[in-house]
C-alpha cells in the first residue's frame, strides 16, 4: 500500500482518472500499432538514432504539436471553470495545477520546441551548410528536451502536478506550502529540458558563424538566420541563470537548504530575480525567431526584397540587449523603491522602440508590393495589428505607477496573450505552413488552412479582448471563481466561446495535415512559393546531404538573384561528401536521464545514483568511441540528383 500511496495523485478527480485511462490506452495503441505494422526496426534506424538535422527538426515540431493540444486542454478547462460565477467544475487545487502546467507547457514545451524545430530544418539550408556543426550533440539536445517534457507531463497522473504557477514563486513552491512532489517535477524536468536547449544554443551559434556558404558574410544572411543567431546568443547567456535557479530550488526542496526561505538568511525575492533574469529574455527567445519568420514570409509574398535590412538587424540586436535589463518590471508591486521602478520603467518602454522599427520595416515592405494572400501571409498580416495592440498595452504596464492597478488583473493576462499568440503561435503556424512542402514534398491545403486561420484569428480576439475589460474592472488573475455580483460572468462566458473557436481552429490544422497527407499532389517543384532564400534552392524532398555542390553567395537574396538575374549559384563539381553516422547513444542517455529525473523527484537515491553512473558511462563511451562518419560517393550523389530532378 505504501508503494501506491507514494505515487498517487494527492488531489484526484474524475478528470484525472479519465486522463490516466486515456494515457494508458494511447500507449497500448501505439505499441500495438508499431508492432502490428512491424515498424520497430524502421523507427530505430530512421528516427530514434538519427542525427540528421531535418529529421530532428520534424521530431521537435511533432512534439510541439502534441504539447500544443496538451496545453490547450488546460486552457479550455480554465475558461470553462471561469465561464460562469461560482462554477464548481474544478476545485481550487485542480485549477492551480492547470494554470501552472498550462504556462510551462505552452512556453517551454510548445513554443520553444516549435521554434527550435523550424530552426533545425531551415537554418543549415539557409546558410548553405550540409549539417549542423555538432550533429550528435543535436540529437542529445532533442532527446533531453523530449524526456524533460515527458517527465513533466506524467506529473498529472503520477504524484501530482506543480501548483505554484508557471513562475513557481517562493514561498508557494517551498516544501511548506507545496507538499506534493509537483514542484519537484517542475525543478527536475525543466532542468533536463533546459540542458538540451543550452546545447542547442551553442550548436547553432557555431553552425551559423563557421559553416556559412562561400561569399555569405554576416550582412548577407537571411533575416530568419539573423534572428536565430541572436536568439541563440540569448539562450547561451540566459539559460545558465535558470539552471542555477532550478539547482537551488532542487536543493531547497530535496535537501533542506534555505536559499529561498523566509528565514535563516534565505530570500524569496532571490528566486523572483533569478527567474525573471532568465524569464524576460525567454520571451524574446520565442519572439525574435518569429520576427525572422515574418520577415521571410512578408518578403516572399509581397514579391519585394525586405525593406531596411540593416535597420532590421540593428533593431534585433538592440532588442536582445535590452531584454536583459527589463526583468524587474515583473515585480513593480513587490517592494522596490521609486528609483529602481523608474529605471526599469524607462528600459521597458525603450524596448518598444526597436520593435516599432521592425513594424515599420514590414509595412514598408508591403507598400506597393504585389501581395499574394496565402495562408502564411494571412498569419503574417494579422500579426501586425494584433501584436501592435499587445505592445501598446505593454507600454501601459511599463509605467510603474499605473502597473499597481493593472498588475494582478486579467488585463495583464490579455496583454501577454496578445503578445505571445500573434507573436509566436501565429508565426510558427505560418512557418509550419510555409516550410511544410520543403519538409514533406507536398503542400497543405490552402482552403482548409484559410478556414483554420479565420477560426483562430477571430476566436483569439473573442477569447482575450474581453479580459482587457474585466481586468480594468478589477477581475484578479489566478482566481478560480468569482461571485455573480461582480458582473464578470457575461464577458467570461464570451471568452469561453472564443476558446471553443480556437480549439476548432487548431483541430482544422490537424484535419488539414490528414487531408493533405492523403490527397495533396506530390508533383510540386522545389520552389512552390517562388521564394527568395537558399533553402528553396535544393531539391524537394531534401537529400541527406542538402546540397550536392555547396552554393556560392553574392547577395542577401542569392537564390532570388539566381532565378531573376542569372547569378550562378552552384559552381564547381560534385565531390564525395562526409556525413556523420547515426547513433543510439543520445536516445539511450536521454532515457537514463528520464529515470534519473523520476528517481530525484521521489527521492529514490539508489536509483538516482545508478542512473547518474549510467549518464557518465554514456559520456565516456562517446569520448572513447572511434566513429569518423562515412562518405557518400560521387556515384551515389549523382544517382540521387538524377532521381530527384527526374521526379519534378
Amino acid at each position: 500500500m505504501d508503494y501506491f500511496d507514494r505515487f498517487a495523485v494527492p488531489h484526484p478527480s474524475p478528470a484525472i482518472y479519465a486522463s490516466m485511462v486515456a494515457i494508458g490506452l494511447t500507449m497500448i495503441a501505439v505499441v500495438v500499432g508499431i508492432t502490428y505494422f512491424k515498424k520497430w526496426g524502421y523507427l530505430w534506424r530512421e528516427w530514434l538514432t538519427t542525427v540528421d538535422h531535418k529529421r530532428i527538426g520534424i521530431m521537435y515540431i511533432l512534439s510541439a504539436l502534441l504539447m500544443l493540444f496538451r496545453g490547450g486542454a488546460d486552457a479550455i478547462m480554465m475558461r470553462a471553470q471561469t465561464a460562469m460565477p461560482d462554477n464548481g467544475l474544478l476545485d481550487g487545487q485542480h485549477y492551480n495545477e492547470i494554470f501552472t502546467t498550462h504556462g510551462v507547457v505552452m512556453i517551454l514545451f510548445m513554443a520553444m520546441p516549435f521554434i527550435i524545430g523550424l530552426m533545425n530544418i531551415v537554418t543549415p539550408l539557409q546558410v548553405g551548410a550540409r549539417d549542423v556543426a555538432f550533429p550528435r550533440l543535436n540529437a542529445v539536445s532533442f532527446w533531453l528536451f523530449f524526456m524533460g517534457a515527458m517527465l513533466f507531463n506524467i506529473s498529472f497522473v503520477v504524484g501530482g502536478s506543480p501548483d505554484a504557477g508557471w513562475t513557481s514563486y517562493f514561498p508557494l513552491a517551498s516544501s511548506d506550502f507545496s507538499e506534493s512532489v509537483g514542484s519537484n517535477y517542475y525543478a527536475i524536468a525543466i532542468q533536463i529540458a533546459g540542458i538540451g536547449t543550452l546545447l542547442t544554443g551553442i550548436n547553432f551559434i557555431v553552425t551559423i558563424l563557421k559553416m556559412r556558404a562561400p561569399g555569405m558574410n554576416l550582412m548577407k544572411m537571411p533575416m530568419f538566420t539573423w534572428s536565430i543567431l541572436i536568439t541563440n546568443f540569448i539562450i547561451v547567456f540566459a539559460f545558465p541563470v535558470l539552471t542555477v535557479a532550478l539547482a537551488l530550488m532542487t536543493l531547497d526542496r530535496l535537501f533542506g537548504t534555505q536559499f529561498f526561505t523566509m528565514a535563516n538568511g534565505g530570500s524569496d525575492m532571490l528566486w523572483a530575480n533569478l527567474f525573471w533574469v532568465w524569464g524576460h529574455p525567454e520571451v524574446y527567445i520565442v519572439i525574435l525567431p518569429a520576427f525572422g519568420i515574418y520577415s521571410e514570409i512578408i518578403s516572399t509574398f509581397a514579391r519585394r526584397n525586405l525593406y531596411g535590412y540593416n535597420s532590421m538587424v540593428i533593431s534585433m540586436v538592440a532588442i536582445s540587449t535590452l531584454s536583459f535589463v527589463v526583468w524587474a518590471h515583473h515585480f513593480y508591486t513587490m517592494g522596490h523603491g521609486a528609483m529602481v521602478n523608474g529605471i526599469f520603467s524607462i528600459t521597458t518602454m525603450a524596448i518598444a522602440v526597436p520593435t516599432g522599427v521592425k513594424i515599420f520595416n514590414w509595412l514598408f515592405t508591403l507598400w506597393k508590393g504585389k501581395i499574394v494572400f496565402t495562408v502564411p501571409m494571412l498569419y503574417s498580416l494579422a500579426f501586425i495589428p494584433i501584436f501592435t495592440l499587445g505592445g501598446v498595452t505593454g507600454v501601459m504596464l511599463a509605467m510603474a505607477s499605473a502597473d499597481y492597478q493593472y498588475h494582478n488583473t486579467m488585463f495583464l493576462v490579455a496583454h501577454f496573450h496578445y503578445v505571445l499568440i500573434p507573436g509566436t503561435v501565429f508565426a510558427v503556424l505560418a512557418g509550419f505552413t510555409y516550410w511544410w512542402p520543403k519538409m514533406f514534398g507536398f503542400m497543405l491545403s490552402e482552403k482548409i488552412g484559410k478556414w483554420s486561420f479565420w477560426f483562430i484569428t477571430i476566436s483569439f480576439n473573442v477569447t482575450f479582448f474581453p479580459m482587457f475589460i474585466t481586468g480594468l474592472d478589477g477581475q484578479a488573475r489566478r482566481m478560480y471563481t468569482y461571485s455573480e455580483s461582480t458582473g464578470y460572468g457575461p464577458l467570461n462566458m464570451l471568452s469561453f466561446v472564443g476558446a471553443i473557436g480556437l480549439a476548432i481552429g487548431f483541430a482544422l490544422i490537424v484535419y488539414n495535415i490528414y487531408w493533405s497527407t492523403r490527397y495533396a499532389s506530390r508533383n510540386i517543384s522545389k520552389d512552390p512559393w517562388d521564394a527568395r532564400s537558399l533553402e528553396w534552392a535544393t531539391h524537394t524532398p531534401i537529400p541527406e546531404y542538402n546540397f550536392a555542390i555547396v552554393p556560392t553567395v553574392d547577395s542577401t537574396e542569392a537564390f532570388w538573384d539566381s532565378k531573376k538575374k542569372g547569378f550562378k549559384l552552384f559552381g564547381g563539381k560534385v565531390e564525395k561528401i562526409h556525413m556523420p553516422n547515426n547513433s543510439g547513444v543520445p536516445f539511450i542517455m536521454s532515457c537514463i536521464f528520464f529515470v534519473w529525473g523520476f528517481a530525484m523527484v521521489f527521492s529514490m537515491w539508489i536509483i538516482a545514483i545508478i542512473a547518474t553512473i549510467g549518464i557518465f558511462a554514456c559520456m565516456a563511451h562517446r569520448s572513447f568511441e572511434k566513429d569518423h562518419g562515412r562518405y557518400i560517393s560521387v556515384e551515389e550523389i549523382e544517382e540521387t540528383e538524377n532521381k530527384l530532378r527526374g521526379a519534378k
